[in-house]
């Protein structure tokens, strides 16, 4: 019986493997593929898998799949593609519809699993609609939107993200909170919605007297209508699977075991898409399901036999069992380790349920019909606003997320802490010594935290704030005063780095070019503090950097925007619209701020390339008395080259583009800085800061906002310090 188990398990290893390598070939060798590789321009027909997805780059990525392309008088193909674009017309695609884009192909990085990435020029052309089923589920998310535009803002945007994973109507800054107090789950489509989903089907068939079987059709069907409105998220995949294997076990009678079911859905999904094993969404899915599955049951019994109430018990292991299964591999996203996230999710479960229960039957109705909809989703309104008023209050606890080691020595020392903590409270000498150790912990955390260096340091001078992937920087001009050059991607982000320094007014505020990670939040500078003068380049149209602040409300809509000089109106007064360029000099109380680049010539045009609006960047020279700083905006090497033998000595350098590996070695070490600051977001796509950019460094102190956190230069007794927060 070993011995015929053993052989099952290397005939699947050795199916899987084959399968997995005809996978790739077919997708990495095809036509395709090789088009991808030599960067040819062409038309693709693109079944789109999903809506597209703005990034902070205020790009729009839709996935699909390429079913004809133009090479060679046009071939049918079926590739998985990515495309990415300009918003437009890509914003608007529907699952299902076939477009057509023309572009480059481009070979994907990182290993994905594609035969290419379309970078598409211009607006898709609709070949063909999307079949019934898929209008039909458009239909229901269209129709959800609208029934929940009665309810409170935060719970308009929560609902459908807890029913259909919409997150479009979050804002960033509740997004942010939900992320802080460990309930972020409760914004995307997950088994949880699935589990809840069959339970109410089969509890129903059950009331009606339909028996188990019918009740387990019925359930299945069900699940499927929702997978076809929700898409195809690895954890909705992974839980489909689960749920209809275990549906199956109900209709053949036999009983249902949860660990082969799951074993089960994650050998047949890995094998239908072998891009799924290095999926971290499909790894945190199966694994919070390991840990309800074989931790939940026998800690909510210890809880119980220590006096707890059963229902109690049961909503405190499930939230336990699943952060410690899903703790290792946080801890590689993101280093950090949360202390608030079962206590949060203890006190928002009740209503999570509630949430989805009416806001499925809300996506039911609103199609058909809208009054009763209407009804149905006040019940879930509440509910959602339950939750968010649990994320606040949880995301606002001080250190309620502690640094914690990245990469993989820091996941396998939480595992093992895990693992020694779930040993030591079975037994009462070492509960005993396990309480003991964690309060000197707890004491030593707070010696630290007591005779650490405080932040802010008493004479900042500039801070970059940690943003994630894109620019904040911080310029301090007189007490409660900053002058603040680019506002990163999210406003609730720049907001909290600003409050922490005790920033009340903005006189000035540069945005070096109009990219999504320098300017996106805007308005989280601008929603508790007046703005007065905002600086852009003049080599990018108006239109482009000015969208921004119509977004943060700060610009009336208007047929025209507004010119240089231009005086608009805003909640908060008046914000002026100005230009600088080369040779031109500003001056904010203690600071002084010199224009290096760029010089006044011929715009930009719109729609043009990444590369081309990065050279248009502001790039600037910040002196206070005893400390100079150059800050190189989003500069690659032409731009770069273009200022040899301008840039003057200085202390510190903001290195441009977020560390990328496109800069001029002279550049960077012309000025002879002390120290250089990297702002570049943890675990990004773009592979910043590259090594090639890190040797260009070699001997020059580097501080990076994805190690660092918030970073603060002072000048302490006439020499320059670095002080950083995270």
């Amino acid at each position: 019986m070993g011995w015929g188990l053993v052989g099952v398990v290397l005939v699947l290893g050795a199916a899987s493997a084959v399968g997995t390598g005809l996978r790739v070939d077919a997708v990495r060798g095809g036509v395709v593929g090789e088009a991808a590789e030599k960067g040819v321009n062409t038309v693709v027909d693109v079944v789109v898998k999903a809506e597209g997805r703005v990034t902070d780059k205020g790009m729009v990525v839709v996935e699909g799949r390429a079913v004809w392309v133009g090479i060679d008088g046009g071939m049918r193909v079926r590739t998985p593609v990515v495309v990415l674009a300009r918003q437009g017309g890509w914003r608007k695609v529907e699952s299902g519809q076939r477009v057509r884009a023309r572009g480059r192909l481009a070979a994907p990085e990182r290993g994905e699993l594609l035969g290419a990435v379309v970078l598409a020029r211009g607006d898709p052309v609709l070949v063909e609609e999307a079949g019934t089923a898929q209008r039909a589920a458009t239909k229901v998310r269209d129709a959800l939107r609208e029934a929940v535009r009665g309810l409170e803002p935060g719970a308009r945007g929560v609902v459908p993200a807890m029913v259909l994973g919409d997150t479009a109507g979050i804002d960033p800054e509740l997004k942010t909170e939900f992320e802080r107090a460990g309930l972020v789950h409760c914004l995307v489509v997950s088994g949880a919605n699935f589990s809840i989903l069959v339970v109410v089907v089969l509890w129903t068939g059950r009331r009606a007297g339909l028996g188990n079987r019918v009740g387990a059709v019925l359930a299945g069907g069900v699940v499927l209508g929702f997978v076809l409105v929700v898409g195809t998220e690895p954890s909705v995949l992974r839980a489909t699977v689960m749920g209809l294997i275990g549906l199956a076990a109900v209709c053949t009678g036999r009983e249902r075991h949860g660990v082969p079911a799951l074993a089960a859905a994650v050998i047949v999904l890995v094998l239908a898409d072998p891009g799924l094993s290095r999926s971290y969404g499909f790894a945190l899915s199966v694994t919070a399901t390991s840990g309800l599955l074989l931790l939940a049951p026998r800690w909510r019994d210890r809880l119980a036999d220590a006096g707890l109430s059963r229902r109690l018990a049961e909503a405190t292991a499930v939230p336990l069992a699943a952060q410690a299964a899903v703790g290792p591999i946080l801890v590689l996203l993101a280093g950090t380790v949360s202390l608030v996230a079962v206590p949060a999710n203890v006190l928002a479960a009740p209503a999570i349920a509630v949430a989805t229960v009416c806001g499925f039957l809300t996506a039911a109705l609103a199609p058909f019909l809208p009054d009763l909809a209407a009804l149905t989703v006040r019940p879930a309104g509440w509910a959602a606003s339950w939750v968010i008023t649990v994320a606040r209050a949880f995301a606002a606890v001080p250190h309620g997320t502690i640094p914690w080691h990245q990469g993989l020595l820091g996941a396998v020392l939480l595992a093992v802490l895990t693992i020694a903590a779930a040993v030591a409270v079975r037994h009462r000498a070492l509960r005993r010594l396990t309480a003991a150790a964690l309060a000197g912990l707890a004491l030593a955390a707070l010696t630290l935290r007591l005779t650490a260096s405080p932040w802010p340091p008493t004479d900042w001078r500039l801070v970059a704030c940690d943003v994630g992937q894109g620019d904040a920087l911080v310029l301090h001009a007189a007490p409660g005063q900053a002058v603040i050059v680019d506002a990163g991607p999210d406003p609730a982000l720049i907001d909290r780095c600003l409050s922490r320094l005790s920033v009340r007014a903005v006189p000035l505020l540069l945005i070096t070019h109009p990219h999504a990670d320098h300017l996106a939040g805007l308005s989280g500078i601008t929603r508790s503090r007046p703005l007065t003068t905002l600086v852009r380049t003049p080599l990018i149209p108006a239109t482009p950097q000015l969208r921004a602040l119509h977004t943060a409300g700060l610009l009336p809509a208007a047929p025209r925007l507004p010119t240089p000089g231009t005086l608009r109106k805003s909640g908060k007064g008046e914000v002026q619209v100005t230009e600088a360029a080369a040779g031109e000099r500003l001056r904010i109380g203690e600071l002084e701020l010199e224009v290096l680049a760029p010089r006044r010539g011929r715009a930009v045009p719109e729609g043009a390339g990444g590369t081309e609006i990065n050279n248009a960047s502001l790039v600037l020279v910040a002196r206070w008395d005893g400390l100079t700083a150059l800050l190189g905006g989003d500069l690659e090497e032409e731009g770069q080259r273009a200022l040899r033998g301008l840039v003057p000595k200085v202390d510190v350098l903001k290195v441009p583009h977020h560390g990328s590996a496109r800069q001029e070695p002279a550049f960077l070490t012309e000025g002879r800085p002390r120290a250089a600051l990297i702002s570049v977001g943890r675990d990004n796509d773009y592979g910043h800061p590259s090594e090639r950019l890190l040797r260009m460094l070699h001997g020059i102190r580097v501080y990076r906002t994805d190690q660092h956190g918030d970073i603060a230069v002072t000048t302490p007794n006439g020499g320059i310090e670095i002080v950083t927060h995270s």
